[in-house]
């Protein structure tokens, strides 16, 4: 194992150890006062958009760029973001994409890491930020509908997957991107988004899927079982099967041609049991996926749903980002050397 995964282990067994530490908001006595009008006060004003301001403004759309295209939006060696837009080939929205270098970065390609958002949001510059950090060139995109894109929410669905797939394929022309270790980093609901773009655009230039406790199916998401959870159970009745159809990523994930990697921890973030991971990797091995693992578990194995192994302890859920970039490093050169 090379020095760098090391010294990664080392980070997050040290921030895990930290885990019940006060966070540094708890510890702060009071705010500074804030003028008249600021992001946080609950109007969407002055020159806050759904962009810098998302508190205040979540819905709205911030000003995109103009239609230059991606390459002409090139960061200079020391700067850590940049801005640009994809135009999505299925309606012509226009979407917000962001680019993230570590902040020692000197201008070489770096494994990059695009992260696709849960739920019906967006990813948080934070969180892009805390993965760049560990040496990745990190690229976060607003879907179709959110934040500052254009075009109507999808839902994770074909139009969606669209544009994830033309962020994909422009990621190729972005400076410190190196276009042979581009890989998917998708956040719960986000797997819909992610394992649907690879099934159906095989050729795209994504080398591995790493996947945080995404839902399998319309159990999970449209409150289709006993425990009727899920966001989208007033969008689609269970049984629309057009609807579904574009949106179960259990039925994506078998046709998937990259490695994947499952993170899960025992209590999930949204559903009661981890019945949903179990599907998932299940039916990513069967379906013939080049090399799939469960956490920590041996590769390329199913499970018992009467007895799944033990999970990552819930704590790993404060250092998401910490377990990202170590199974990405592992995968980068364990699997793919």
């Amino acid at each position: 194992m090379t020095t760098r995964r090391t010294v990664l282990l080392l980070s997050l067994s040290i921030l895990l150890g930290a885990c019940t530490l006060p966070s540094p908001a708890s510890t702060t006595p009071t705010a500074p006062p804030h003028p008249a009008k600021y992001c946080g006060d609950g109007v969407c004003d002055g020159p806050e958009n759904g962009m810098n301001c998302p508190q205040d403004c979540a819905g709205t759309t911030a000003p995109l760029a103009t239609s230059a295209p991606p390459t002409a939006l090139r960061p200079r060696p020391g700067d850590t973001t940049a801005t640009y837009t994809v135009t999505n080939p299925t309606g012509g929205a226009r979407l917000s994409v962001r680019i993230y270098h570590p902040p020692d970065w000197d201008g070489r390609p770096l494994p990059t890491l695009i992260l696709v958002p849960g739920g019906n949001g967006i990813t948080k510059p934070e969180q892009a930020l805390r993965l760049a950090e560990q040496g990745f060139t990190v690229i976060a995109f607003d879907p179709d509908g959110r934040g500052a894109s254009e075009g109507e929410e999808d839902y994770g669905g074909f139009i969606q997957q669209d544009g994830l797939a033309e962020v994909v394929r422009s990621a190729v022309t972005q400076e410190g991107v190196d276009p042979d270790l581009i890989a998917l980093a998708t956040f719960s609901y986000g797997i819909t988004m992610g394992s649907g773009a690879l099934a159906r655009y095989p050729d795209l230039p994504v080398r591995f899927l790493i996947d945080w406790e995404g839902p399998a199916n319309r159990d999970d998401t449209g409150g289709c079982d006993s425990d009727h959870l899920g966001h989208l159970k007033d969008v689609a009745s269970c049984d629309d099967e057009a609807f579904w159809a574009q949106r179960e990523a259990a039925t994506f994930i078998g046709q998937v041609r990259v490695p994947y990697q499952r993170i899960q921890s025992q209590k999930d973030h949204v559903q009661p049991d981890v019945y949903h991971a179990l599907l998932m990797v299940n039916n990513a091995v069967e379906g013939g996926v080049p090399w799939v693992r469960l956490n920590d578990e041996p590769p390329n194995q199913t499970y018992d749903f009467n007895a799944p192994p033990p999970m990552l302890p819930d704590s790993t859920d404060r250092q998401v980002e910490a377990l990202v970039a170590r199974y990405a490093w592992e995968i980068i050169e364990d699997v793919l050397k």
